[in-house]
């Protein structure tokens, strides 16, 4: 009876133990500041916003309320929060808390943890401790001065006769008398940069700082260098090239005739254990040359390595630099804004060594990478002394197998390297990149059988993480999105640019806001749009009319904008609220909002509300009219562009003064936008619903009815003359850049989703499966960039690395698969796929959300439908499940009234809609 009384005694207590583990709220878990940082150093913000995630669990389905603490040192968390305390706050809010603290001061690190309440009422425990160091955020913080050598003064003339600069090698020998407790490198430059100590790199960084309106603020670095640094004697190492400040993409105009030999600036702050602090800046006691083993450098033209020149050890302390020159000196001035990185740098992401050699005729090989990709080979080639091995680069080869390179336009696109020694060299550029799938090498050792090893392709863009994925049964539809993935990768070097070959390579507005929403669901782009942004309202500012340059940073200075690209200023800003609920975008980017709707009515002059203003239509439309002098910008009418750009940004700045409570401004700007919709509505359509002009198009009526510019009644007529266009061109779209990314939406609308996909299905051309049947792994410029029957399109306008058709991206997530967000930020989300089974049988998709994962996944076997959902904590979901009834619904293998998380809202012949609570459901229907 004793065992058997302790056994009952033991099993009683190990229950009362796991109820109690089981009732524990689990801790929240990936803080971040701001924009998505984890723990960041030289951060930009010192007002960040907070964001937390709760973690998966049955017994956690949503926030009640939380608590933020944030102390100047980790013993002071949780419980002596010396700088912020929220104390419990009743609100369902996990995500970008705005920090309203002490005043944070630059070089600060600040500690902080948060804590919540779930459902139940019940507390976590606290998170782990987060932090994040500030950076120098003031022109005043930097003591050092710009330092380098005078390059321009070699007047070394390229292409289209532009100063070219020697990159320079610069260094600083500095002793330490006592051990090392932290150290911190900041350091920028005009131009790029490679930092060394002590004989290592310092980062893995590409082409640092970035891309810049160099003439309103340049971006500054830090680096954690502590394990980098001895007691003793320490040398500090910059090697630096012209990048884009100082190269010919920025050398166009008077506004960068300054901007001559490329400099750097740095602060090494150096914290020792004795107390101390000791600084060693840039000045005038560095040494440079231009004598080393990189000769040239451009961004453009490729680089130029002589191996004979090297200079070993120069990073390190054994080195004798009595021969390098002094560096000449310039003071930071206030005019132009020194600041924190607001994104990460360019990285190297991805390494393909999947390569082909495609020939070899006289010491020349091709080898081909099989994708169309940005960055830099890495070679690893048989060389013999003296040799110089060229190094030429190509998207595509011509038919007899030579290399097509009239898309590079001015740009050569080629690197040199020149050996010292017999044997195998190996070589990467560091200061340039290239767009390119084939790789041509001539000038290697004459006796060596070129092999698939000696090249890999080197991935490089910024460095954002993956943020969702799509997948489906057609071979052809996942291309496509690999296609998509990889234009916006490739295009997405430090800015979003139009392509990453040819001698442009620019950061066009028009391009980047009908991609915005495609970019965010692929990748966690969101710091790195909101510093575009910063940009884009830094070159506005130049402009007091308002004027929104359709190309950032603005190297062209022209003195018009394009509607549908000075838009950029507007809707991004939108998108990027609707996809990640951070208010801050909008209260950035308001006043800029407010000025570009202010430039339109600028441009109104006989016609109320019409402007007459540039635009570049809808660039690149199919089958423009051969009557047109400009047919790149297709024949829908610049001034029913501009005027249909002009109702929707007016409209969009009123929805966000809505969100910023200001309600003057809301009720202003909703009454302009209903002025403008009169005006466009009596100019350019009849009482049937007919656009007036001659020439129909399908953009017309999708810009007519996507932006709600026409009366209900002659919106409807206006959807059968889409319809009507749509036919006539075979049910093939007609659209270019403008009309493109909102053709999905508007059949969408319309019900016609049937007729959207066999019009994304199409094989011919243009089609998005065309280029695909040609070959592309890459999305193109345009529609009919290359086929295999008529070769190249004769413009030398031609990139075939371009994301701006990529756009469509957003539907195949959204309706496709079906998941997209019903409230800012997927605080509700819309679970609806609509599937069409002459082309699929399965699609799914996920989306890291601010809340967590929300996936959406199904399939069709055997007439049954199957959705798998899941549905991170903290949000909700509207469940559309198509062709069912309720009774014909099991949910997790039970019938639907079965599960108290799910609630039937809606129900028809057709279909039945759901409110679903966090959680994962298999969803079963006979069709």
């Amino acid at each position: 009876m004793g065992r058997l009384a302790f056994i009952f005694i033991i099993t009683c207590l190990l229950a009362v133990l796991n109820s109690c583990y089981q009732s524990k709220v689990l801790k929240p878990k990936e803080l971040t500041v701001s924009e998505n940082f984890k723990n960041p150093i030289g951060f930009y913000n010192n007002t960040p916003t907070f964001s937390w995630k709760l973690p998966v669990s049955e017994s956690i389905k949503s926030q009640s309320a939380y608590q933020i603490v944030v102390a100047s040192s980790k013993k002071l968390l949780p419980d002596h929060a010396d700088l912020w305390n929220t104390n419990k706050q009743e609100s369902k809010q996990s995500t970008f808390v705005k920090y309203q603290g002490k005043e944070l001061k630059s070089r600060q690190k600040v500690y902080w943890q948060v804590k919540y309440w779930n459902q139940d009422k019940k507390v976590s425990e606290w998170s782990e401790i987060n932090s994040f160091e500030l950076g120098l955020l003031k022109n005043t913080d930097w003591k050092g001065k710009w330092i380098g050598l005078n390059t321009a003064k070699d007047s070394i003339k390229g292409v289209r006769n532009f100063l070219m600069h020697r990159p320079q090698y610069l260094r600083k020998e500095f002793e330490l008398l006592s051990e090392v407790t932290s150290a911190r490198l900041y350091i920028t430059a005009k131009g790029g940069f490679d930092v060394h100590l002590n004989g290592n790199n310092v980062s893995d960084d590409v082409m640092p700082p970035g891309w810049t309106p160099y003439n309103h603020r340049i971006e500054t670095l830090t680096y954690d260098v502590t394990d980098l640094i001895a007691t003793g004697e320490n040398t500090l190492g910059v090697e630096l090239a012209s990048g884009w400040h100082s190269g010919r993409i920025s050398r166009g105009r008077a506004l960068y005739e300054n901007f001559a030999s490329p400099k750097v600036l740095c602060q090494l702050e150096i914290l020792l254990k004795d107390g101390n602090k000791q600084v060693i800046l840039s000045d005038k006691s560095w040494k440079g040359t231009t004598n080393g083993p990189l000769r040239l450098a451009s961004v453009y033209d490729g680089e130029i390595y002589d191996a004979n020149l090297e200079m070993p050890n120069w990073t390190t302390n054994n080195f004798n630099d009595e021969r390098w020159n002094v560096v000449e000196t310039e003071n930071v001035s206030e005019v132009v804004k020194l600041e924190p990185k607001r994104h990460k740098t360019v990285k190297t992401k991805v390494v393909l060594e999947n390569t082909e050699v495609v020939s070899v005729n006289n010491n020349t090989a091709i080898f081909n990478i099989k994708q169309n990709m940005v960055g830099v080979p890495k070679l690893e080639v048989p060389m013999k002394k003296g040799d110089t091995l060229k190094i030429r680069f190509s998207e595509m080869i011509l038919s007899d197998g030579t290399f097509y390179t009239t898309n590079y336009r001015s740009a050569k696109s080629t690197d040199y390297y020149i050996a010292a020694k017999d044997g195998i060299i190996e070589y990467m550029p560091k200061f340039t990149f290239h767009g390119f799938q084939f790789v041509e090498l001539s000038g290697y050792d004459k006796n060596a059988k070129p092999e698939s090893t000696w090249v890999k392709g080197i991935v490089q863009h910024s460095d954002f993480k993956k943020n969702g994925k799509f997948t489906s049964s057609h071979n052809k539809l996942n291309q496509l999105q690999s296609n998509i993935t990889w234009g916006l990768r490739d295009n997405f070097f430090d800015v979003p640019t139009d392509c990453p070959q040819r001698d442009e390579r620019l950061g066009w507005t028009g391009d980047a806001q009908v991609i915005a929403p495609t970019a965010m669901f692929n990748y966690n782009t969101h710091a790195f749009w909101v510093a575009w942004l910063q940009s884009l309202r830094e070159n506005q500012s130049e402009h007091k009319n308002g004027l929104v340059p359709y190309i950032v940073p603005d190297v062209l200075q022209n003195k018009n904008a394009s509607s549908g690209w000075g838009d950029a200023a507007v809707i991004i800003p939108w998108d990027i609220y609707n996809i990640t609920g951070d208010v801050t975008i909008l209260e950035e980017s308001y006043e800029s909002a407010k000025k570009w709707v202010s430039y339109y009515q600028t441009k109104v002059k006989n016609k109320a509300y019409i402007p007459i203003m540039h635009s570049f239509g809808d660039w690149l439309q199919p089958y423009p009219s051969k009557t047109l002098k400009k047919a790149n910008r297709g024949d829908t009418p610049k001034e029913l562009i501009s005027t249909a750009f002009f109702a929707h940004s007016a409209n969009l700045l009123s929805k966000i003064a809505g969100v910023l409570g200001k309600v003057e401004d809301e009720n202003k700007y909703q009454k302009l936008y209903k002025e403008v919709v009169n005006a466009f509505e009596n100019e350019f359509f009849d009482v049937n619903g007919k656009f007036k002009g001659q020439i129909q198009t399908q953009t017309s009526y999708l810009l007519a009815i996507y932006f709600d510019l026409l009366k209900p009644e002659i919106k409807e007529k206006a959807q059968k003359h889409l319809l009507k266009e749509i036919k006539n061109a075979n049910n093939h779209l007609g659209t270019g850049f403008l009309g493109t990314p909102i053709l999905p939406k508007v059949l969408d609308d319309m019900g016609e989703i049937d007729l959207m996909y066999e019009i994304l299905f199409k094989e011919t051309y243009p089609s998005w499966f065309y280029s695909i049947n040609q070959g592309a792994t890459t999305i193109w410029e345009r529609w009919n960039s290359f086929s295999k029957k008529d070769g190249f399109n004769s413009q030398s306008m031609n990139s075939l690395n371009h994301y701006a058709y990529g756009a469509v991206g957003q539907w195949m997530y959204e309706r496709i698969a079906g998941l997209s967000p019903l409230k800012p930020g997927y605080k509700k989300i819309k679970i609806a796929p609509v599937p069409n089974t002459k082309f699929l049988n399965s699609a799914s998709a996920s989306v890291n959300t601010p809340y967590g994962e929300a996936s959406s996944s199904w399939n069709i076997e055997n007439n049954t439908f199957y959705l798998d959902v899941v549905i991170p904590p903290n949000t909700t979901a509207e469940i559309h499940i198509p062709n069912t009834t309720q009774n014909k619904v099991l949910v997790n293998g039970n019938t639907l009234s079965n599960n108290s998380d799910l609630k039937l809202i809606n129900s028809d012949k057709n279909s039945i809609v759901i409110i679903a609570e966090s959680g994962t459901y298999n969803f079963q229907t006979k069709l």
